[in-house]
C-alpha cells in the first residue's frame, strides 16, 4: 500500500519536470535562407546552396535571416520587386549574366543579441556566365561569412557572428513581426560553429537528475516505514 502511495506522487512529478524540461528546448535555429522567385511571382526554397546553384540571366533570387523551426515555418523574403525594376539600371554586356537579387535581413526579433538588422534591400549582380548564386551575391554584398561546413553565416557583414544556432524559446526575442509576413514555404534545419549540440537539453538532464533523487527517497521512506 505504501509503494501505491508513493508511486503516484512521484509519477505527477516526472511528467510535471520533464514537461517543463521539454520547453527549454530550442524553437528554431537563426540563419540566412535562400529562395528562388518562380515565374508568377512566387518564393520557392532552393533546391540548392548558393556555391552549387548557378542562375540563369534574368533570374530573381532571395535570401532572408530569421529563426526557423522546420521546413513549414521559413520565413520568406519580403518585397515585390522583380528583375526589370531591380536590374533597370545594369545594362546586359556580352559573356556575362545578370541576376537580380533580394536580401531581406529579417526582423529585430530574429536579430542576435546586440545587433539590429539592416532594412531589406535589393541588387542586381552581373557576373560571369558560368557564375554561381554565391559569385552573385559576393559582387554586391560582401562580405559574405561560411562556416566549415559551407553554411552561408553572413551577408554584407549581417550577423557579425554565430552561425545556424539553436534559439531556445527564452532567446527570441518578443514583440510582433510586421504585417504581411508570410512563414510559409520549406527550409532545411541548420547547424553550424555557433550552434548547440544535438545532445539531450540541459533541463532534461537535470530534470531526470532531479526525478531519480526523489525516487530514491521515496524508496528509502518505504523502507523506513516497513523497518
Amino acid at each position: 500500500m505504501i509503494r501505491r502511495r508513493l508511486a503516484l506522487p512521484v509519477l505527477v512529478l516526472l511528467i510535471a519536470v520533464l514537461g517543463g524540461a521539454g520547453q527549454a528546448q530550442a524553437v528554431g535555429y537563426r540563419y540566412w535562407s535562400f529562395w528562388d522567385r518562380e515565374s508568377g511571382g512566387t518564393w520557392a526554397y532552393a533546391t540548392q546552396g548558393p556555391s552549387t546553384a548557378r542562375p540563369s540571366d534574368g533570374d530573381v533570387q532571395g535570401f532572408r535571416f530569421s529563426v526557423s523551426e522546420d521546413s513549414k515555418d521559413s520565413a520568406k523574403p519580403r518585397g515585390e520587386a522583380g528583375f526589370a525594376e531591380i536590374c533597370a539600371r545594369t545594362p546586359a554586356r556580352e559573356g556575362a549574366k545578370r541576376i537580380a537579387l533580394v536580401l531581406d535581413f529579417g526582423t529585430a526579433a530574429d536579430a542576435p543579441d546586440g545587433s539590429a538588422p539592416p532594412a531589406p534591400r535589393t541588387a542586381c549582380a552581373r557576373v560571369g556566365e558560368d557564375a554561381t548564386t554565391a559569385d552573385a551575391l559576393a559582387a554586391v554584398a560582401g562580405p559574405l561569412r561560411y562556416n566549415t561546413n559551407a553554411l552561408l553565416c553572413a551577408i554584407a557583414g549581417y550577423p557579425r557572428t554565430g552561425c545556424g544556432e539553436a534559439v531556445a524559446d527564452g532567446d527570441r526575442k518578443t514583440g510582433a513581426a510586421p504585417s504581411g509576413e508570410d512563414r510559409e514555404g520549406a527550409a532545411e534545419s541548420a547547424s553550424g560553429d555557433g550552434g548547440g549540440s544535438g545532445g539531450p537539453s540541459a533541463g532534461l538532464v537535470v530534470g531526470a537528475a532531479a526525478v531519480a533523487v526523489l525516487g530514491a527517497a521515496a524508496l528509502w521512506q518505504a523502507r523506513r516505514r516497513r523497518g
